[in-house]
């Protein structure tokens, strides 16, 4: 019997997949627990559909990011600091949830978990961060720490 996963099922196949299977582990597992419909004429047309929709979705979607991308690339933040007095050292380092909220005072919306370090910035200094985006995409950006007044 000819089937159309609903979702994925282990050891057979993902969501969307159109799998032959045989008759009694499509009508007594896969039927009865919504993970699969048999995969009528109209059902496929249907999939066919879908399947379009969700490629014009993910092209739009990488289109979006490759626009962020191109306008974070070599974007520099300034993001002031206490410091121990005399020193170069700061109170406390500045984290990656810093740099996010600072690029989104600049209109970029990214989340701390996109923003990778190569060490801990402890001190005034100038840093480069990397931000990573869905489908492989990568910016880098320039951190400039300074003391605050």
């Amino acid at each position: 019997m000819k089937v159309i996963l609903l979702q994925d099922v282990e050891k057979l196949g993902k969501k969307g997949d159109v799998k032959e299977v045989a008759d009694g582990y499509a009508r007594n597992f896969l039927l009865p627990k919504k993970l699969a419909k048999i995969a009528t004429k109209k059902a496929l047309a249907i999939l066919e559909k879908e399947k379009e929709l969700m490629a014009k979705k993910a092209e739009e979607e990488l289109k979006k990011i490759q626009e962020m991308v191109s306008k974070i690339d070599g974007e520099e933040i300034e993001i002031p600091v206490k410091v121990k007095p005399g020193k170069k050292e700061l109170y406390a380092k500045v984290s990656t949830q810093k740099i996010a909220q600072e690029l989104l005072k600049k209109g970029i919306k990214v989340k701390k978990e996109q923003i990778r370090l190569d060490a801990p910035i402890k001190e005034l200094g100038e840093y480069k961060a990397v931000v990573t985006f869905e489908h492989g995409l990568e910016a880098e950006i320039n951190i400039l720490i300074t003391e605050e007044k």
